[in-house]
């Protein structure tokens, strides 16, 4: 849902409304004379770094020994 608020009331209360904005993380339109003149959104969450690529690697046991199969390479 996005919250309409004029543009003196939005100067009044820049602040507080970005507060609110960032924690129910709503956009909002800021008007003048009753014509949409801006739109203000939250920014996304920033993804965490730190385990971001947890559960992403595959473990293949050894990778160096024989397989067991014959390679055109052996002839």
């Amino acid at each position: 849902m996005e919250t309409t608020i004029g543009a003196g009331d939005f100067k009044a209360r820049c602040l507080q409304l970005l507060d609110a904005m960032a924690a129910q993380r709503e956009s909002l339109i800021i008007t003048k004379r009753g014509k949409p003149v801006a739109k203000l959104v939250p920014v996304p969450p920033q993804p965490r770094l730190f385990g971001a690529l947890a559960g992403s690697v595959v473990s293949e046991s050894d990778i160096v020994a024989p397989i067991g199969e014959a390679w055109e390479a052996d002839h």
